[in-house]
C-alpha cells in the first residue's frame, strides 16, 4: 500500500459571514451601510451638492472645449489657418504654394459649412512654375536699407499732415510687437509681388499700356502709358523710390497726349487724369498737374452734346468726340463717375469749366424719370439726356460706380451737397428693398438684379465695391445699419473666393435660393474667369480701418497668397485666368490689367498696414480708380 501522498499547500475555506472581500459587490454594500448611517439632512446636503456640481459642469463644458479646439488663448488670440510665426522668412515662404510632398489640410476660416472645397493636390500648369516660382528673399530681411524708411520717405505734404493730426481715434496703432512682425512681413509680401509684377512690365512692355506676361509682350489701348500711369501712387504708397523714379522718368520724357488717338472718356479719367491727380498730391512734384492739367483739356470735348451728357469716346489728338459705333447712349456709370476729378482739377487750376460740366450731368441724372426707389437704369442717350433700357437695375457693370461716387463727392465736397447724399441715401434704400436676399443653404446675404420686375440671383464681383462705400458712409455718420449691412456683404464676397477651388472669386456668381441647394454659389463657364479684380480687397481695407477686426486682414492674406499661387508668372507679371474651378489648369489669359498695379496691390498694401494715417480717410477719398484725392475744407 502506497503511503499518502504529500501535499504542498494548504486549503482553508472562509465562511462568507463576517469575512473581508475587495469584490465590487462587498464595496457597495460597505458604501450603502455608510450612506444610510447618514441622517437625513446630511444626505440632502451632499445630494444638492453634486447636483449643483452637475449643472455647473454642462454649463462651462461647451466653452472650454471649444476654446480647446479652436487653440484661442484670451481675445487677441491668432485665428489663422496656418501656425502663427513671428520669424519674417518663415511668415514670408507661407505664400509660396506648397510642394505635393508638403501640402497639408488646413481649415478655412468661416462657418463650417462655408470652407473651401478641398484642394487636391493636383500641379497647374508647368507655365505657372508652382514648384520653383519663390519669392525672392533676399529682399525680406531688409533691415534700415528696405520698407522701414517708406514712412519718411513719403513727401512733406503726407508728413506735415501727420504732424498736425490730433484725431485720437485714428491714431492708436498695435503695439504688440509680434502682430507689427506680422504686419511687416505682409507688407513685404505685398511689395515684392509689386517688384514682381513690375519687373514683367519693365522687360516686356515698358511704356506700353498693359502687360502679357505669359508671352512676354504687350497690348495697347490708348496707347499712352496706361499701367505706369495707373501705378505711380501706388508705388510712392509703398515706398517703391527706385521705380517710381524710373517711371516719373519717363513721364516727363515721353508722355504725350498729343496723339490722333480715341480714348474712353471715363477710363482715361479715373486712371490716367486720377492717377497723375493723385501722384501729384502725394509728392507735391508740378510736373504731373502739369500732364493731369493736359490730359484734362483734351477730353473735355465730350460734353459737347446737345444734352449736356458726354460722348463716351474723345479723340484727344483732334478734339473730337462720339459715340460707340453701336449706339448713341453712354453707360451712366460712365457719365456720373468722372466727378471726382474734374472737380478736383477745377479746384487746382482755378477754372470753374470741368467741374461746371461734371455737375451738369449729375443735376440731370437727379431729376431724371425712369429710377425706381433710387435705383437708376443701366443706359442714358447723349442726344436726349433721357435713361435706355429702363426697368433694368444693377449695382454690377454700367452702373456700379454711380452709387460710389454719389457717396464719394459728398465727402469730398465737406458734406455740404444735399442732393448728393439724399440721392445716396434713397439708393441703399432701394437697394434694400429690391436687390437683397439671402442664399440657400448658408443664409448669405448678396445684391441680386432686377429686371422688369424679376429679380435675378446674379452678382457681379464688381458689386463687391459695395461693402466699402457703406462702411466709408457710416463712418461719416451714416445710419449704424449701413455697417451692419457692409459686414454681411463683405462676407458674401469673401466667400466667392473661398468657395472656388483656387480660393479665387468669379466675375459673376449666381446665388441659390431654392431649398435643398446643396451649395449657396453656382457659376456658370462663361463667368468662372478671374481678372484680379480689387473690389473685394478694397472693402476689406475699409472694414478693417474701421473695425481692426483681425479676420478681415486674414481673409486678405488668404487672397493675396492665391493670386501668387494661381496667376503669378515666373518671368514677371501677374496674368488673368479663366477657369478659378480648375486647379490642374486655371488657363491663364496672357493679360494683366493696369488695376492690378493701380488697386489691387494697393489696397492689399493699405490693408495689411497698422497705419491709420497712412492715406488717413479723414483727409482723403479714393476714386473709383484706387486714386487718392483730398478733401476739400468745408469752406470751399
Amino acid at each position: 500500500m502506497l503511503p499518502p501522498s504529500r501535499k504542498d499547500f494548504v486549503s482553508l475555506t472562509l465562511g462568507e459571514s463576517g469575512s473581508y472581500s475587495n469584490s465590487k459587490q462587498w464595496r457597495r454594500q460597505s458604501c450603502w451601510r455608510k450612506w444610510k448611517q447618514l441622517s437625513r439632512l446630511q444626505r440632502s446636503l451632499i445630494l444638492f451638492t453634486l447636483m449643483l456640481l452637475l449643472v455647473c459642469g454642462i454649463a462651462t463644458s461647451p466653452t472650454l472645449t471649444g476654446h480647446l479646439r479652436d487653440g484661442v488663448v484670451g481675445e487677441n488670440a491668432y485665428d489663422g489657418k496656418q501656425p502663427f510665426v513671428v520669424n519674417l522668412k518663415n511668415e514670408y515662404r507661407s505664400i509660396l504654394p506648397e510642394l505635393p510632398s508638403e501640402k497639408k489640410d488646413y481649415h478655412r476660416r468661416g462657418p463650417p459649412v462655408l470652407q473651401n472645397r478641398s484642394q487636391t493636390k493636383t500641379n497647374i500648369s508647368s507655365l505657372f512654375g508652382v514648384q520653383n516660382k519663390g519669392l525672392d528673399l533676399k529682399n525680406v530681411d531688409k533691415g534700415s536699407e528696405g520698407g522701414n524708411k517708406i514712412i519718411s520717405w513719403r513727401g512733406a505734404v503726407i508728413e506735415d499732415e501727420q504732424a498736425s493730426d490730433t484725431d485720437t481715434k485714428d491714431t492708436e496703432i498695435q503695439e504688440d510687437p509680434a502682430s507689427l512682425a506680422l504686419a511687416e512681413s505682409r507688407l513685404e509680401a505685398v511689395r515684392e509681388a509689386f517688384r514682381h509684377a513690375w519687373k514683367g512690365y519693365k522687360n516686356f512692355a515698358w511704356g506700353h499700356d498693359e502687360l502679357k506676361p505669359v508671352s512676354k509682350s504687350y497690348g495697347e489701348w490708348f496707347g499712352l502709358g496706361l499701367t505706369l500711369i495707373d501705378a505711380l501712387d501706388t508705388m510712392w504708397i509703398l515706398g517703391l523710390k527706385e521705380e517710381f523714379a524710373e517711371a516719373r522718368q519717363w513721364v516727363a520724357k515721353e508722355l504725350s497726349f498729343d496723339k490722333n488717338v480715341d480714348v474712353n472718356l471715363f477710363e482715361s479719367t479715373i486712371r490716367i487724369l486720377g492717377g497723375l491727380l493723385s501722384t501729384y498730391h502725394l509728392t507735391g512734384d508740378s510736373l504731373f498737374l502739369e500732364k493731369a492739367k493736359d490730359i484734362g483739356s483734351r477730353l473735355m470735348p465730350a460734353f459737347n452734346t446737345a444734352s449736356k451728357i458726354p460722348f463716351s469716346d474723345v479723340n484727344i489728338g483732334k478734339g473730337t468726340a462720339h459715340p460707340p459705333q453701336w449706339t448713341s447712349d453712354s453707360t451712366v456709370a460712365e457719365v456720373t463717375s468722372i466727378q471726382l476729378e474734374f472737380r478736383e482739377l477745377s479746384r487746382l487750376t482755378g477754372d470753374p469749366k470741368y467741374k461746371l460740366a461734371v455737375m451738369e450731368v449729375m443735376k440731370q441724372v437727379h431729376k431724371l424719370s425712369g429710377k425706381q426707389d433710387g435705383l437708376v437704369p443701366m443706359f442714358i442717350n447723349t442726344n436726349n439726356g433721357l435713361f435706355t433700357h429702363q426697368g433694368m437695375y444693377t449695382l454690377g457693370a454700367r452702373a456700379d460706380s454711380y452709387y460710389e461716387y454719389l457717396l464719394k463727392q459728398w465727402i469730398q465736397g465737406g458734406q455740404t451737397e444735399k442732393e448728393l447724399l439724399d440721392d445716396y441715401l434713397q439708393a441703399v434704400e432701394g437697394v434694400k428693398k429690391n436687390l437683397l436676399r439671402k442664399s440657400t443653404p448658408s443664409g448669405l446675404t448678396f445684391v441680386g438684379e432686377l429686371s422688369h420686375g424679376h429679380f435675378s440671383p446674379k452678382m457681379d464681383h464688381l458689386v463687391c465695391f459695395l461693402p466699402g462705400t457703406l462702411a466709408l458712409g457710416a463712418h461719416y455718420g451714416l445710419p449704424a445699419d449701413h455697417m451692419e449691412l457692409a459686414k454681411q456683404l463683405i462676407e458674401t464676397c469673401y466667400q466667392m473666393y473661398a468657395q472656388m477651388e483656387t480660393g479665387l472669386s468669379p466675375e459673376i456668381a449666381h446665388f441659390n435660393m431654392h431649398e435643398g441647394s446643396p451649395q449657396d454659389v453656382d457659376v456658370k463657364i462663361a463667368d468662372r474667369h478671374n481678372l484680379l479684380r480689387p473690389e473685394t480687397v478694397e472693402s476689406l481695407f475699409y472694414l478693417y480701418r474701421f473695425t481692426k477686426d483681425k479676420k478681415y486682414q486674414q481673409w486678405g492674406w488668404e487672397i493675396l497668397q492665391n493670386f501668387n499661387k494661381y496667376t503669378r508668372v515666373p518671368t514677371g507679371g501677374y496674368t488673368s485666368i479663366n477657369n478659378v474651378r480648375d486647379l490642374a489648369n486655371p488657363n491663364p489669359r496672357d493679360k494683366m490689367e493696369s488695376f492690378f498695379l493701380g488697386e489691387t496691390l494697393k489696397y492689399f498694401y493699405l490693408l495689411f498696414s497698422e497705419d491709420p494715417k497712412l492715406i488717413s480717410l479723414d483727409k482723403y477719398v479714393f476714386n473709383t480708380e484706387a486714386h487718392p484725392l483730398p478733401i476739400w475744407p468745408q469752406a470751399e
